[in-house]
Formats: C-alpha cells, sequence, structure tokens
C-alpha cells in the first residue's frame, strides 16, 4: 500500500538556524520557510536525491511542534511521510486493520498542497506517520 519515503520531518526550534546548518555545514539545498496555519507549523525542505527532509518550526503555542519541544528541547524526529495512491482507500484499510488516524479521520492539505493523514505513533512502534497522496 505504501509506497517511497516522502520525508523524514524534524522538529526545531530556530528553522533559520537549521535551515544555515543544512545548507552550510552539509551544502543542501533549503527551501524558502512556509507558514502552514492549518497545521501550526513553519516548514523548510531540504531536497536530498532520494527523498526530502522537512524541518517544522512551531506556529503560535497551540502548535503540535511547540508541545513535542516541550517535551524534547532539542529537537528531533517528529514523524517520516509515506507515499500512497489513494489516501481515503488507505486510510480505509488501516482503519480495517486497528490503525488509528488522528484526528476526524478527513484528509487536510499538507504542505505539498497534496491531501495528508496522521497515524498514532502507538500503532507504528512509536513513529507518527503521516500518509500522503501521490
Amino acid at each position: 500500500m505504501i509506497g517511497r519515503l516522502n520525508h523524514v520531518a524534524i522538529a526545531v526550534k530556530d528553522i533559520a538556524a537549521a535551515s544555515e546548518t543544512y545548507r552550510n555545514v552539509l551544502g543542501a539545498k533549503v527551501s524558502a520557510p512556509t507558514a502552514q496555519p492549518d497545521h501550526g507549523v513553519t516548514v523548510v525542505f531540504i531536497e536530498l536525491p532520494n527523498t526530502k527532509i522537512e524541518l517544522l518550526e512551531p506556529l503560535g503555542e497551540a502548535s503540535p511542534i511547540a508541545k513535542f519541544l516541550e517535551k524534547n528541547p532539542d529537537g528531533g524526529m517528529h514523524h517520516v511521510c509515506y507515499e500512497v495512491e489513494d489516501i481515503l482507500a488507505a486510510r480505509d484499510r488501516l482503519k480495517e486493520t486497528g490503525a488509528r488516524v488522528i484526528g476526524d479521520g478527513n484528509p487536510k492539505i499538507g504542505a505539498h498542497g497534496k491531501p495528508v493523514l496522521f497515524l498514532h505513533p502507538k500503532d507504528f512502534n512509536g513513529t507518527l506517520v503521516e500518509i500522503e497522496q501521490v
């Protein structure tokens, strides 16, 4: 059901400083920051030959990333994102197997302008999973 790894997301306190590290230390191509108010984050994508790294900075105090950073003050891996062909079919199949979809079960538009859903980390070995329709 899942396709390729779309990205690995890392929560950061300071997206500008983290972007500079990837750009200047690792020589990576880094996108401009983009606010995603529906998700409570500002995002930057680091392009790699085989996938992307997504940096997430809280956008407001109610951001889920702000809560993550309270528990993990140095930041860290937040989630992995896998591609799926049909997000509604994937959601239905996942629910049939007992996997929990976070939220109301309806996809939201993600940072790439495509429908996304998040799956409960307790169902995936402690890792928050995002699925994105390609």
